[in-house]
């Protein structure tokens, strides 16, 4: 057995876990439609969210687990509930008297408010597989309403209906007294308005595969349930594409437990094996509070993707998915570090460590390598330093403590310079609170001036460091945080910063220097 195997059999990392899941799920052998079935679910009620694209990471890492553990052929289907009708307007989108004409409606049969396709639920699926390909992920995309209207469904819609009562009688003990008396799995599709009805069915035929209702006219109205002319229900809805398609996993989030148990009780009356399934922790927002897509809280793709690479907002997903984690700016910084941390570490694994990294699961094996020590955090203290939003004068600085690297040579290290500078401009510069220093630490910085110009050229950052080290030492500072503390809020305007010695060796002995006794002078160095 090679190493290479040997590491997979028994890798750890949680996509392995759940991908062995998925094996045990088929008993090893290729299902009758002849691959493995992955599936996301997105709700088109409100623009896709950072949640929706998480789902679609996370799954795509189990699928690649699971390809490195069997032949066995697998898809993956992002499924959009785009022929649920709009319950509400939004709250982050235009024009929402336009919306509100239209509540009730199939959200493909809702006026596209940005005025760009040819419904709500239209633009907001094209929005969802805009950013899905931009990470080009292998995905085939899914209608509701074309899935619904092609007719893929008929045959599962009718077994519904021959087993109504053992349906109905799963959700009805969940559902209040009122709701229980007008519940009907089958949600028809009024012909007059085009909205999606919540009406009790009074009869049904199933010879013909038409129910009946009563219309608001008291009329009474039959409708086939196939051929979207009926609209399920939520759960019963995701039980009949589980059995429909034959999805073999899927994932979702901690709130729609109950739901996952409903529905699949459901999938067993129509005669299907519910997928595997893995249940996620929600993301919460700077204010520990669930992010919704309706509510446009938490951040966004593109937010994120505006301050740092891809890779870092894979990471994000990646780590301890059973967490609930805050989803909100100021945790991209550590991500991007962390990234290159993992990054940097996997060309020196063996096989059975690598498959423990999470940058193995975010490039799949074919990550790139790292072309400098240079970290995110010590960019974004750079350009604090030298008060720039010029990328040019980052690598100014970059140039001269490695030769080595250029923009052209180091696209990683570019990318990240471009990103610190605009996190540097919206976050750190608005919030950059200098103070003077103290007698004590002005003596201090004074001894540290002396140690700086006494270190021979070419002084490497563990030199520095240690030089910083011994003088908060000798000027009696007997925890040491307090010295960095004082340095970072002193000479950066911040409360926490760098490593000193990594720094200092960046900006340069002698501008460090120069930055001292600017401050020492009672200059203003806040560029301000």
């Amino acid at each position: 057995m090679d190493s290479t195997r040997s590491g997979i059999e028994v890798a750890k990392a949680w996509p392995f876990g759940e991908a062995r899941k998925i094996v045990s799920h088929i008993s090893g052998e290729t299902p009758k439609k002849g691959y493995v079935l992955f599936e996301t679910g997105y709700g088109p009620s409100g623009l896709p969210h950072i949640g929706t694209f998480g789902e679609v990471v996370r799954t795509t890492m189990v699928r690649n687990a699971f390809s490195e553990i069997s032949d066995i052929p697998s898809r993956l289907f992002a499924f959009s509930d785009d022929m649920d009708g709009m319950r509400k307007v939004p709250d982050n989108v235009p024009n929402q008297d336009l919306l509100s004409q239209h509540l009730d409606k199939p959200l493909t049969s809702v006026p596209d408010p940005f005025g760009t396709h040819e419904s709500f639920g239209h633009h907001n699926n094209s929005r969802l597989r805009g950013f899905l390909d931009k990470f080009g992920f292998d995905y085939e995309f899914k209608s509701a309403t074309e899935c619904y209207k092609s007719g893929i469904f008929d045959e599962i819609l009718l077994k519904i209906l021959q087993n109504y009562e053992a349906i109905i009688n799963v959700i009805l003990p969940t559902l209040g007294e009122e709701r229980r008396a007008t519940y009907s799995p089958f949600l028809p599709i009024c012909q007059k308005t085009g909205r999606v009805l919540q009406v009790p069915v009074v009869e049904r035929r199933i010879d013909n595969g038409t129910i009946i209702y009563k219309d608001d006219n008291g009329s009474f109205v039959e409708v086939p349930v196939t051929g979207g002319h009926c609209k399920l229900q939520w759960k019963c809805d995701w039980a009949m594409r589980w059995a429909a398609l034959g999805v073999d996993y899927e994932m979702s989030g901690k709130d729609l437990m109950d739901s996952v148990r409903l529905s699949s009780r459901i999938c067993k009356i129509l005669g299907a094996r519910p997928p595997e399934g893995f249940t996620y922790e929600l993301f919460l927002d700077e204010n520990g509070e669930k992010i919704s897509k309706s509510r446009g809280n938490g951040l966004t793709v593109e937010e994120w993707l505006r301050y740092a690479p891809d890779e870092s907002l894979q990471l994000y997903m990646y780590n301890s998915p059973k967490k609930a984690k805050r989803l909100c700016f100021d945790v991209i910084p550590k991500y991007v570090d962390d990234y290159l941390g993992f990054l940097e570490k996997l060309h020196d694994e063996n096989d059975a460590q690598k498959f423990e990294n999470p940058v193995w699961h975010i490039h799949r094996g074919n990550a790139p390598r790292r072309e400098s020590q240079l970290n995110y955090s010590l960019l974004l203290n750079l350009a604090s330093a030298c008060n720039t939003e010029d990328p040019d004068v980052l690598w100014g600085f970059i140039s001269r403590y490695d030769d080595g690297v250029s923009p052209a040579s180091s696209p990683i290290l570019d990318r990240l310079s471009n990103y610190a500078i605009t996190y540097y401009k919206d976050f750190v510069k608005p919030e950059k609170r200098y103070r003077a220093p103290t007698d004590a630490e002005r003596s201090a910085l004074e001894d540290l001036v002396e140690s700086l110009l006494g270190l021979p050229i070419g002084a490497d950052s563990a030199a520095i460091q240690k030089e910083v080290f011994s003088v908060g030492k000798e000027n009696d500072y007997e925890n040491l945080r307090d010295w960095f503390k004082a340095l970072y809020e002193i000479l950066l305007g911040r409360e926490q910063g760098p490593r000193m010695g990594s720094f200092i060796a960046l900006y340069g002995i002698a501008e460090t220097v120069d930055l001292i006794k600017q401050v020492l002078d009672d200059q203003d160095i806040s560029g301000s």
